[in-house]
């Protein structure tokens, strides 16, 4: 399954997600995706992990497993990059062994000092606060990002953690639309009015943090997972499903893109095992009765400023 973006390319509706993966199974893992079913992969210059990746997928495509052509590989302009658009994507691109991005998406909606091309990092100020660069704007961010698609380095560009207000300005000075707003939304966090306003304006929303982080979540930034919500744990007895698959497939049947993370072979099954099924829409209304306006995803632990305020 897949949707259709703006840009006319299609996107598959299920992706492995590799932030916080270990560069030392990261081959096997999307080996091993790949054999599966997988043909997304997201990726960022964040994670500091992409030249395992573009190894393990040129290893796979000149093996033959898969051909470049069905993969869709998506990375992200970090914030210390945004004067410096350009050059950030050509070392993605290097590092991920790739001639052009499926994908390309502004990470977040702020410029930050620039650390160096190829070594994105969140420099804090003397007081502790993430050094924000107030030169640059978002729209100069955005026409080096259409930049990109006229030099064939890109075929879709798109948005990141952006909300309603920064993305309907960016579809006011846009001259290519944003094909995508990733954004964390889960049962705890579901977000319906930017959701629907997205897909209204013919965004195609990708849910990051499809899971509401789990574990992975819990430890790093100390927030509560959906995956032991009760009215989740009756739904997926109900449908024979584990708690992760019925969470996933709400977010496909919202026509969400969704790209959960994991390191585990038994849970990279599991999490593409989703197009068996269906949810009612007695379950959907269930589902949507749960929502907690809960967001996991707290980068603010790290950067001394709390940027959705």
């Amino acid at each position: 399954m897949a949707v259709t973006l703006s840009s006319g390319f299609k996107m598959p509706i299920v992706g492995l997600g590799v932030w916080r993966m270990e560069k030392k199974v990261i081959r096997d893992l999307i080996i091993n995706a790949i054999n599966i079913g997988y043909r997304h992969f997201d990726c960022a210059a964040e994670y500091k992990n992409e030249a395992e990746v573009g190894e393990a997928l040129t290893e796979a495509v000149k093996t033959g497993l898969v051909k470049r052509e069905d993969l869709f590989i998506t990375t992200k302009l970090w914030n210390s990059d945004h004067g410096h658009v350009i050059e950030a994507c050509k070392d993605s691109l290097k590092k991920l062994q790739l001639d052009y991005l499926d994908l390309y998406l502004v990470h977040f909606p702020v410029a930050t000092r620039h650390t160096g091309v190829g070594t994105p990092d969140s420099a804090l100020g003397d007081d502790g606060v993430l050094d924000i660069d107030t030169t640059i704007s978002l729209e100069t961010t955005w026409r080096d990002m259409e930049k990109l698609v006229s030099m064939g380095l890109v075929r879709s560009i798109g948005i990141s953690n952006f909300d309603i207000f920064l993305t309907r300005d960016c579809l006011a000075y846009a001259n290519i639309k944003p094909a995508v707003n990733q954004i964390e939304t889960h049962p705890y966090f579901q977000r319906e009015c930017l959701v629907k306003f997205c897909q209204k304006h013919g965004i195609s929303v990708t849910a990051h943090t499809p899971l509401g982080g789990a574990a992975a979540n819990a430890e790093l930034f100390g927030s509560v997972s959906c995956l032991d919500e009760p009215v989740l744990k009756e739904l997926a007895e109900k449908h024979k499903k584990t708690v992760a698959q019925v969470v996933l497939r709400w977010g496909i049947q919202r026509n969400t893109v969704v790209i959960p993370k994991t390191s585990k072979q038994e849970r990279l099954e599991e999490n593409f095992r989703v197009f068996d099924f269906e949810l009612a829409e007695e379950d959907m209304e269930l589902i949507k009765s749960i929502d907690r306006k809960y967001r996991t995803n707290q980068p603010a632990r790290f950067w001394g400023i709390d940027l959705y305020a």
